[in-house]
């Protein structure tokens, strides 16, 4: 192996410390870890599961929204403000 190959992995490499702030990040911003009194508790992988069920979710969500405004965009004035509105958040 190259010594630049070797360089470049080992500065893309995250350290413990880096991963611990991380998954102390997450904890902080995932809804239902935040919410647990004993949110510090909970093992990394936990919150690893919990952050992809969350984005999942929001996923999920983002989509429903977007075939809600699809079904409101058919029933108004395509020429009207509101239409072009419901587009642009469409195409977002």
């Amino acid at each position: 192996m190259s010594s630049s190959r070797r360089s470049r992995q080992a500065s893309s490499r995250i350290s413990d410390d880096q991963i611990t702030d991380l998954i102390s990040k997450l904890r902080q911003s995932i809804p239902e870890i935040r919410q647990n009194r004993r949110s510090n508790t909970v093992s990394a992988s936990k919150v690893l599961q919990e952050t992809c069920n969350y984005i999942r979710n929001l996923n999920k969500e983002a989509d429903d929204l977007s075939d809600r405004l699809s079904q409101l965009l058919e029933t108004i004035d395509p020429n009207s403000p509101q239409a072009a509105i419901i587009r642009s958040l469409i195409n977002e």
